[in-house]
C-alpha cells in the first residue's frame, strides 16, 4: 500500500556510485554531447519532461528552466547500464523509506550550466495517480559539482493546505487510508502557489551520492554561479497492486 509519507520523504544513498564509475558517466556524456552537439539539448531544444495543464511544452519549458539547461532523454546505453546496476545494488536502501517501489524509467542526463536552474515545483504521481504505473518518487545522482558549491537542490515544506485536493473517503486501490493528492498547478503557474507560504531546505550531496524525494514534494536547483552542475535523474514507480511487496 502507498503511504502519503512516501510520496513526501527525502533520503540519500551514499557512494551509489562509485569514483570510477563517476568518472566513466563524465567521459561517456562528453563523447555524447561533443558527437551530437550540445546546444541540441539546451538552447536549441523544444521539448521538455515537465508538463503543464493549458501550456504548450514551449511555456512549460520556460517555466520551469527559464534560462535553460541540457536535458537529454536518450542516455547511452553504457551508461544506462551503470546507472542501472547501481540501482540494483542499492535496492534495499532505497526501499527502506520507499517500500512501494518496484521499478524505475528510464534515466535522463541534466547539466546546468551559470546562471541555470529549475524552478520550484512538485511533480505529483504520474501521469495519474489513480492508474499503474505510479511514480511515487524520483531519484538523480550528481555527477558533477560546482566548484564554488553553487547549483544546490532543494525542497520546500509548508503547512499550507492550498496545495491538496480533498481528501477522498475511498482512496483509489493500492493507496493507504486517508492518503492525499497534490494539485494540479504545483509550480509558479498558479497564483496559490506563488503566495503560498514554503520553507526551503537546500542540500548539496556530494558526487555519487544518490538523492531519492518524493513526487508530491516541492523541490526545485538554485543557481549554478560558476562552473557546470551534471546529473542524471530517474522516476521510480510502484507497478501493480499484485506487485506490491515483491521485485
Amino acid at each position: 500500500m502507498i503511504h502519503i509519507a512516501e510520496t513526501l520523504s527525502i533520503h540519500t544513498v551514499e557512494g551509489f556510485l562509485s569514483a570510477p564509475e563517476v568518472r566513466q558517466l563524465n567521459e561517456l556524456m562528453d563523447v555524447e554531447l561533443a558527437q551530437r552537439g550540445r546546444e541540441s539539448f539546451d538552447s536549441a531544444r523544444t521539448s521538455t519532461i515537465h508538463e503543464v495543464p493549458g501550456l504548450s511544452s514551449e511555456q512549460a519549458r520556460a517555466l520551469y528552466e527559464p534560462v535553460g539547461r541540457v536535458e537529454l532523454t536518450d542516455v547511452p546505453a553504457a551508461a544506462q547500464a551503470i546507472l542501472d546496476s547501481a540501482l540494483e545494488r542499492s535496492h534495499t536502501a532505497i526501499a527502506r523509506n520507499l517500500p512501494s517501489i518496484q521499478g524505475h524509467r528510464p534515466w535522463i542526463f541534466l547539466e546546468y550550466q551559470a546562471g541555470q536552474y529549475i524552478s520550484a515545483h512538485a511533480d505529483g504521481i504520474a501521469p495519474d495517480p489513480g492508474t499503474w504505473p505510479r511514480q511515487i518518487a524520483a531519484a538523480s545522482v550528481t555527477i558533477e559539482l560546482a566548484p564554488d558549491g553553487s547549483g544546490g537542490f532543494y525542497v520546500e515544506t509548508s503547512g499550507s493546505e492550498a496545495p491538496w485536493t480533498p481528501p477522498s473517503p475511498e482512496p483509489a486501490p493500492g493507496y493507504a487510508p486517508r492518503m492525499r493528492f497534490i494539485s494540479e498547478g504545483a509550480d509558479g503557474s498558479s497564483g496559490w502557489f506563488s503566495e503560498m507560504g514554503r520553507t526551503r531546505w537546500t542540500a548539496r550531496p556530494a558526487a555519487g551520492t544518490l538523492l531519492v524525494f518524493g513526487s508530491q514534494l516541492i523541490h526545485g536547483t538554485e543557481p549554478v554561479h560558476a562552473g557546470r552542475v551534471r546529473k542524471f535523474l530517474t522516476l521510480l514507480t510502484a507497478e501493480t497492486p499484485a506487485r506490491q511487496g515483491t521485485r
